[in-house]
């Protein structure tokens, strides 16, 4: 018997008619043919039914939601600019080119898919209350055109070059600049990045960014056309980590040593304005020194501050910064999101945490735990410090540790997603544990997550700075943030996403303070290491009591900070 089923012969269909008669197969295919033509003509009604359907749907949905620009979009409308699916990124601001600018802060004309996170940023935050003001845009968009004008590889530039074979000139060329030397934690060069580009900004300066290890791999460029970064070339980079308080060319040094003449002009100044600076260094935050200091045409500053508060202080330079910033306390805010944009892949690690764990979340609380304790952790110290002041704050709920209630839940329970940042993973197990293992009396459900855990800070490593500029950033996104006393870390979060935090007191002989945390009188960072000086005067002063929007930070009682 053949075995293939292809090469067998059709056998008789066993169907009676009117009997036991057998009806072969040649016999039926006129009633094949006749149900074929009946099922075909089944399926094209079917199929233009369906299609009257969908277009019934698409003149209603288009009846309703006419095709505006600037209508509101909402989480099922996520939009998608890189082709990947942004449906569980809760949107909640409008879709049009102001807001995808951060109200004018961002300039147009960029390669989109170089630098995804410069217009994404807005689908994951909410809208920012705070406003740039007119002339602060305007003011950036003069510098983007001094940027194009002067920066590296333009004529001006080469020019400029020149100078610094001289000892002095005679006369100023068409462009100045100030370089940034990269320098410190992540956290601190974001911040006196930031300081050192409003300087820029005030002094009609082009900022030039030193590449350091990583900062090309950390950040896209802000400016159109030009390039921030300093050429390869560049005749000083060499001397950049040898540069400190007794370098030849430091202002501090040249004052301290009556070398600074009014009569002739220097062709670059070294600027040491690193948390060790002295009282010659300090100058640098008086009037009289920067009418010196503002005819030279090089400046190379080395900062881990952010040193803005102090600028404020400064006559001539506060009613400028009164016209850049009407709301004080949003320097940071707007210049951090303007000037700081993760590459696509720093921002892929945004992306996909983000959207795998906290975009399904009805509330996102961040916790960024930075600790000074020498030795080991966690504490439990700081655990206690952290429950106390989520609690107390209303933060997170409450668990029932006495006995598991059973209870009738009516309504959908809220999900609350705690965002922990850390160098040890305790503290966020310690979370996850509690509220495993107990309910809460709110009946709230808590997920708590933690992108990474390092260990130990790794100020040199590109990964691990790539993770924590991720974590800043992610922490930024949240809608209620915990930060710690000192962290510049934090404070770049919350500047970022227009936060104001309660902030954990730092602790004292490895006890929890009382309280145990504070709510932050604005979202500017803490400049850690201020002058105590007046310049008019020549003696010393309280620089936290002489204007009211320069005050004394909540985490270092001699720090400085704009509310």
């Amino acid at each position: 018997m053949d075995q293939n089923p292809y090469r067998r012969k059709p056998s008789p269909i066993s169907t009676t008619t009117g009997g036991s008669n057998l009806v072969t197969s040649s016999e039926l295919l006129p009633m094949k043919f006749l149900s074929f033509g009946t099922m075909k003509l089944t399926r094209t009604f079917t199929t233009c039914l369906i299609l009257f359907s969908v277009l019934l749907a698409f003149s209603m949905i288009l009846h309703h939601h006419p095709s505006d620009p600037n209508r509101i979009m909402g989480f099922a409308e996520a939009r998608v600019l890189d082709g990947r699916d942004y449906s569980n990124v809760t949107v909640t601001n409008d879709s049009n080119d102001s807001d995808r600018l951060l109200g004018g802060l961002l300039a147009t004309g960029f390669d989109e898919a170089s630098c995804l996170s410069r217009y994404q940023s807005p689908l994951y935050r909410k809208p920012s209350p705070y406003k740039p003001s007119p002339y602060l845009l305007s003011k950036l968009r003069s510098y983007e055109t001094l940027h194009k004008r002067c920066g590296p590889g333009t004529e001006p530039y080469k020019k400029a070059l020149t100078q610094l074979d001289q000892e002095h000139i005679d006369n100023n060329g068409e462009c100045k600049y100030v370089v940034w030397v990269s320098f410190s934690g992540l956290g601190n060069r974001i911040l006196s990045l930031a300081s050192v580009f409003l300087y820029a900004l005030l002094t009609d300066r082009v900022l030039l960014v030193d590449r350091g290890k990583d900062m090309e791999d950390l950040f896209c460029e802000p400016f159109p056309d030009i390039s921030w970064l300093l050429p390869l070339d560049f005749p000083l980079t060499s001397q950049f980590d040898g540069l400190n308080q007794d370098s030849p060319r430091c202002y501090g040094h040249m004052l301290k040593n009556q070398v600074v003449g009014n009569d002739k002009t220097l062709s670059h100044l070294y600027l040491h304005l690193v948390h060790d600076y002295g009282d010659h260094d300090k100058m640098f935050f008086c009037q009289g020194d920067q009418t010196f200091i503002g005819k030279v045409p090089w400046l190379v500053v080395k900062t881990d501050n952010y040193f803005v508060p102090s600028l404020w202080l400064i006559p001539g330079f506060d009613e400028e910064l009164e016209k850049l910033f009407p709301q004080k306390e949003t320097v940071f805010h707007h210049l951090g999101r303007y000037l700081f944009h993760p590459t696509n892949q720093v921002w892929g690690l945004v992306t996909r945490y983000y959207e795998a764990y906290l975009s399904n979340a009805d509330e996102k609380i961040g916790i960024q735990v930075r600790v000074f304790d020498v030795g080991a952790g966690p504490f439990q110290h700081v655990m206690d410090q952290i429950s106390s002041c989520t609690r107390k704050e209303k933060l997170l709920p409450d668990v029932d540790t006495v006995i598991e209630r059973s209870r009738r839940v009516t309504t959908p329970k809220k999900h609350k997603a705690v965002l922990v940042t850390s160098l040890n993973s305790g503290y966020s197990e310690n979370l996850k544990s509690m509220y495993w293992e107990y309910p809460t009396l709110t009946g709230e459900i808590i997920g708590v997550h933690q992108p990474s855990q390092e260990g130990y800070q790794q100020t040199e490593k590109k990964m691990h700075n790539g993770k924590a500029l991720a974590e800043m950033y992610l922490l930024s996104m949240t809608d209620s943030l915990v930060t710690s006393a000192w962290s510049t870390f934090g404070y770049v979060a919350q500047g970022l996403g227009g936060l104001k935090p309660w902030i954990l007191y730092k602790p004292e002989n490895r006890t929890a303070p009382d309280p145990a945390c504070g709510r932050a009188m604005s979202m500017e960072p803490c400049f850690h290491a201020p002058p105590f000086y007046d310049c008019k005067a020549k003696t010393g002063v309280d620089t936290g009591k002489l204007v009211p929007h320069v005050r004394h930070c909540e985490d270092m009682s001699w720090g400085l900070k704009l509310v």
